[in-house]
């Protein structure tokens, strides 16, 4: 009799087409949920877009020259503000769905135990989790686009379409080293530094809202190495339809390496929540 292969430790998934079956598995899992959960982020998926818009690109933008020079070629603050703002949706739609949530599904409900008691392997969890979060980037980010496309923002329906496309990659390269650090966690007292410290910093000097040029040069230099600055350009250059495209190649290679790294650190980190 041929000798029993042994057991699989947890998290170490062998092929890609092993980890996206295995990750399918748990596609009924998440599609119950937000079914279930969908109306409590109705406001602020679908409402909140449009409130941004009025707010600080028509109401406020009505008080800001729109000089081209000064606005990085945008030729009023509404199609400069627009882009960012969008981006930086992208950002907050994934702090709001990979901190708590996860923490969640580790120490209070521990749906993550029963997953991989299961013999799905940490990184298909992890992947149908993450594939949740892109979805939910991908509903949040297509109704900003689409709300503020009757404001005339936007120069091409190509630009806007890679324009969504790019939130997704954004949401990724955040989603991902998010991730992995809550996993590692004990409990959620760290949340709160991260909101505080890391979201809301990068929500107001990463160029969303004015040019990083304003900014004194050390700030300028600091604001260049985030990911949601990187985001932030490259939206803006695809919906002003002026592509600088080795900056634009830096910006994506820049994001895909966030996202690859995070997710290695993140099968790391659960990995070892899993089993301690």
């Amino acid at each position: 009799m041929a000798a029993l292969d042994p057991p699989q430790a947890p998290g170490l998934s062998t092929a890609p087409t092993n980890l996206l079956s295995g990750a399918a598995r748990l596609f009924d899992y998440w599609a119950i949920l937000y079914k279930r959960t969908w109306k409590g982020s109705a406001i602020s998926s679908f409402v909140t877009p449009l409130l941004y818009v009025v707010a600080m690109g028509v109401l406020l933008g009505g008080f800001i020259k729109g000089d081209p020079a000064k606005l990085d070629g945008a030729t009023s603050y509404l199609a400069f503000v627009a882009p960012g703002m969008v981006a930086a949706q992208a950002m907050t739609t994934v702090f709001g769905e990979v901190t708590y949530p996860v923490m969640g599904m580790i120490k209070w409900n521990k749906s993550y135990f029963g997953m991989i008691a299961s013999p799905l392997a940490v990184s298909e969890v992890i992947l149908a989790h993450l594939g949740f979060v892109i979805f939910r980037v991908a509903t949040t980010c297509a109704v900003f686009l689409a709300v503020m496309a009757p404001f005339g923002v936007f120069t091409s329906v190509a630009g806007v379409f890679a324009a969504f496309f790019v939130q997704l990659l954004i949401g990724a390269a955040f989603a991902t080293p998010i991730y992995a650090f809550t996993a590692g966690l004990k409990d959620e007292s760290a949340f709160s530094l991260v909101f505080r410290l890391g979201m809301i910093p990068l929500f107001l000097f990463s160029g969303a809202f004015f040019p990083i040029s304003n900014l004194s040069r050390w700030m300028e230099a600091l604001a260049t190495v985030t990911p949601l600055w990187h985001g932030v350009d490259l939206t803006r250059m695809l919906t002003l339809g002026e592509v600088d495209w080795p900056l634009a190649a830096v910006h994506v290679a820049y994001l895909v390496t966030l996202t690859l790294a995070g997710w290695f650190w993140a099968v790391r980190r659960l990995s070892r929540r899993m089993v301690s």
